[in-house]
């Protein structure tokens, strides 16, 4: 078989691992931070300040480090909860890739957070005093107007993000997770054909960044779309 075919497919192997912690971390990155932007801006006490320092030291640390932080600091950290309070948890249960999913994120929540509160300042306060005038819940009113708007301000932001998470995968191989640059970094070594082996890498993360933004122009679309018809109504 051909060098080249055999690390293609080599690298295919680790392209599942790849999405799966980038998408991982988007889901969980959009949920809490969304939670995050509306406390920040509601300004609630306490909370609000909490959320900036989480922020802060998230969007400030590299992810390698934060990485590594949790790669070696969460099994100490159990053998010392199991040593101070009897409790008896195996440490090998945080595998290297559910490492990569926590920290991963941990990251993503950090920047989609502020991503969201933005996207939610954008949204005049007459549209929420308009809703409410004509008998909308609060409920009702960040479903139907304020949320869909938002998230189509934070849309490209949103996108930027989740290409810097694929990218920042490749992190994950330090600490021993089965992704594409770590399948990359053992055939690149054994057969010391490192240009090849990396070029490949890099047309796979290509690709997937090209979906991707295939994948958020249908989406803008869509979301264009229905905002159209929600003011045209």
């Amino acid at each position: 078989m051909p060098f080249i075919i055999y690390t293609i497919l080599e690298v295919l192997k680790g392209v599942p691992n790849t999405i799966m912690i980038s998408l991982i971390a988007m889901i969980v990155g959009l949920i809490i931070g969304t939670l995050f932007a509306f406390i920040r801006t509601k300004n609630v006490p306490i909370l609000s300040q909490l959320i900036v320092i989480y922020n802060s030291f998230f969007r400030s640390t590299p992810l390698i480090v934060q990485l590594f932080m949790m790669y070696y600091g969460v099994p100490k950290l159990i053998m010392w909860s199991n040593e101070q309070f009897g409790f008896a948890i195996n440490p090998d249960v945080f595998s290297p890739l559910i490492i990569a999913f926590i920290v991963f994120s941990l990251h993503a929540v950090a920047y989609l957070s502020e991503s969201i509160k933005g996207g939610l300042q954008s949204v005049a306060n007459d549209q929420i005093e308009a809703a409410q005038t004509v008998g909308l819940s609060t409920l009702r009113t960040y479903k139907e107007i304020i949320l869909p708007q938002a998230f189509n301000y934070a849309l490209p932001n949103i996108e930027n993000q989740f290409i810097m998470l694929i990218k920042g995968t490749s992190l994950a191989f330090a600490v021993q997770v089965t992704e594409i640059m770590a399948v990359s970094h053992v055939i690149a070594n054994e057969g010391y054909r490192f240009i090849t082996v990396y070029s490949v890498a890099a047309i796979f993360y290509w690709l997937l960044a090209i979906l991707l933004e295939l994948v958020f122009s249908k989406i803008e679309n869509r979301t264009s779309a229905y905002m159209f018809t929600k003011t045209s109504a």
